[in-house]
């Protein structure tokens, strides 16, 4: 049998492009149920993020958001610099402490007397130095510089000022 155009590009069977086109369409339908598939996920994910919202309104809120993120960021930058100020002043504060009470005298017990070491991060601050005897209470100062005193101290007084000057300050990150 002569067919024509199918002897022009050497098939002599008419069956062979029919079985072609038949595997094509197979391929064909198994890929539009793939695209189906992935048409209809899309569309869920595209109806979640419009939530009947239009165009229009959507653009405003993504301007809205994005002076919101502006907005943040000015007030992060102002918190971080007054964070930096309030550690920077926090440093002149008195955190190391030393306190060592004690008898004055033989005769008065129970500890009245008290000598008690205040120090900022600088090592610098005062001994407050408390004696108490029967005729009343008396109480000095004596200031700190560095961590030492230009006056002499007492063996209680010395005593404060080891234990304050072994605190550990408070470490500011």
């Amino acid at each position: 049998m002569n067919y024509g155009i199918l002897d022009s590009i050497g098939i002599s069977d008419p069956g062979v492009p029919i079985l072609i086109m038949f595997f094509m369409i197979i391929i064909l339908l198994v890929l539009l149920v793939f695209l189906l598939i992935r048409y209809n996920q899309l569309n869920v994910s595209y109806q979640m993020f419009m939530k009947g919202r239009k165009a229009e309104s959507l653009e405003e809120e993504i301007g809205a958001l994005f002076d919101d993120i502006s907005t943040l960021k000015a007030t992060t930058e102002k918190s971080k610099k007054d964070i930096k100020k309030i550690i920077e002043n926090l440093r002149e504060t008195y955190q190391r402490v030393g306190i060592v009470k004690y008898d004055a005298f033989k005769e008065m017990g129970g500890k009245l007397s008290f000598s008690i070491a205040l120090l900022n991060d600088n090592e610098t601050g005062f001994i407050i130095n408390s004696i108490h005897s029967s005729e009343g209470c008396y109480v000095y100062t004596k200031e700190i510089v560095n961590g030492e005193c230009a006056i002499s101290l007492g063996d209680e007084e010395k005593k404060a000022l080891t234990l304050a000057l072994s605190a550990e300050p408070y470490e500011f990150d």
